[in-house]
């Protein structure tokens, strides 16, 4: 039986001639394409399989213990215990640390940009160069950590504590900042420019040079005993709405408002 009968039998009819070649030819050519779009299915399931093992590699980090460089990104950690843990440079944006234990851990020039840190404890962290731009941050507490350099910009950081913090050259530019505690940090070159400080407690901070306030809200931040000698940006209508009394030091171009010194603020 030769390939025209074989292909032409196969539907009960028996086609010659040129027709009968036509249909082989057709035949031939489905085979071929069969084979082509089974090595085509394999081959794209060889790479979804790749895919697969390279995401849970990249997945598996969330898994790894605390470690410099480490990749912690997107991953959940909250409510745990990670005092003292060496995280310097590692990966943490979009991390979740509510209410985690990250005290006298060293987070410097690591990398936590969207990472959300409600109500989480970094007292005595050392963090010079991190960045913590546009986290979430409420009623965190950064106490006498050491953050110089780092930034904070667009974070939400109502109520956080920073008392005793070291924030030279700090950004806290458009910052949330509303009832912060800064008493005895230092911010000496940090930038509140555009800043939310409502009812911030600003007064104890040490400004030994340059720190700039540039368009910063200023209603009831507390600025009692406040050298702002060297403040930039400051502008009479924020000195008007803050609380200072007469041991606040304005720069020259300001006076002290007659409404001075304010009633004690209510802390809740």
């Amino acid at each position: 039986m030769n390939l025209v009968d074989g292909e032409t039998r196969a539907v009960g009819v028996k086609f010659t001639g040129a027709e009968g070649r036509r249909i082989a030819r057709s035949g031939a050519a489905g085979r071929r394409m069969g084979i082509t779009t089974g090595f085509g299915v394999l081959a794209l399931s060889a790479a979804f399989l790749l895919s697969s093992g390279t995401h849970a590699l990249r997945a598996a980090d969330c898994g790894s213990v605390a470690a410099p460089g480490l990749d912690w990104s997107g991953c959940s950690k909250t409510n745990i215990m990670l005092p003292g843990s060496d995280l310097h440079g590692a990966n943490l944006a979009g991390a979740h640390f509510d209410s985690t234990d990250l005290s006298d851990t060293n987070l410097t020039s690591a990398n936590l940009e969207k990472a959300t840190l409600v109500r989480a404890w970094l007292k005595n962290a050392k963090a010079d160069s991190a960045n913590f731009a546009k986290i979430e941050a409420y009623r965190s507490d950064f106490s006498s950590a050491s953050a110089n350099g780092a930034s904070f910009a667009n974070a939400e950081l109502q109520r956080a504590e920073f008392a005793g913090a070291q924030l030279k050259n700090a950004d806290f530019q458009k910052a949330e900042l509303g009832r912060a505690d800064f008493d005895k940090a230092a911010l000496t070159g940090a930038n509140f420019s555009f800043a939310n400080l409502s009812r911030a407690t600003l007064n104890g901070a040490v400004m030994d040079g340059t720190t700039s306030f540039s368009g910063a809200f200023m209603y009831l931040a507390r600025i009692e005993g406040l050298d702002l000698s060297k403040a930039s940006g400051l502008q009479q209508a924020q000195i008007n709405l803050a609380c200072g009394d007469n041991t606040t030091i304005l720069p020259s171009w300001l006076k002290a408002p007659s409404g001075w010194p304010c009633p004690p603020d209510d802390k809740d």
